[in-house]
């Protein structure tokens, strides 16, 4: 996907909505950058996890192995955010996303993470099964 297309709304199928609280501000009146990263997080785990357990099979669970957060315009207390997912690819043990941040339909923010899928026993990666892949597909619906 082309970077401009990141900002693009209508490439993303799985969305959360996240509500600013006034705590999300910093001295200058904007939310501050930290918060944008909790949403990026509300959002994957939308997709990735379901309410609180991992998506993948039991004794796994996704971990962040990279985050890269392109900061496009400032956001203002109140107002409810849209946090867009979509799974770029997958890897053998890996997912790669992207995500975007939307406040009055204008986007704030784009994001590519890495998610790798470990083992909780041995705290190594392991392959992503065809059946989590699925799982994962019908909720993102790449």
């Amino acid at each position: 996907m082309k970077p401009t297309a990141l900002t693009e709304a209508h490439h993303y199928k799985c969305w959360t909505e996240v509500t600013l609280r006034f705590g999300d501000t910093d001295a200058l009146g904007h939310v501050n950058n930290a918060v944008f990263a909790t949403m990026f997080e509300q959002g994957r785990t939308t997709a990735i996890f379901n309410g609180v357990e991992s998506l993948s099979e039991p004794g796994t669970t996704f971990v962040l192995a990279s985050l890269k957060l392109d900061f496009l315009e400032e956001m203002h207390f109140p107002g409810t955010v849209r946090v867009g997912t979509r799974i770029a690819s997958f890897g053998r043990s890996s997912l790669k996303i992207n995500q975007a941040l939307f406040l009055n339909e204008k986007c704030c923010a784009v994001s590519e993470e890495i998610i790798v899928l470990i083992d909780l026993k041995t705290r190594k990666s392991t392959p992503i099964s065809d059946a989590t892949r699925a799982t994962i597909e019908g909720i993102v619906r790449i």
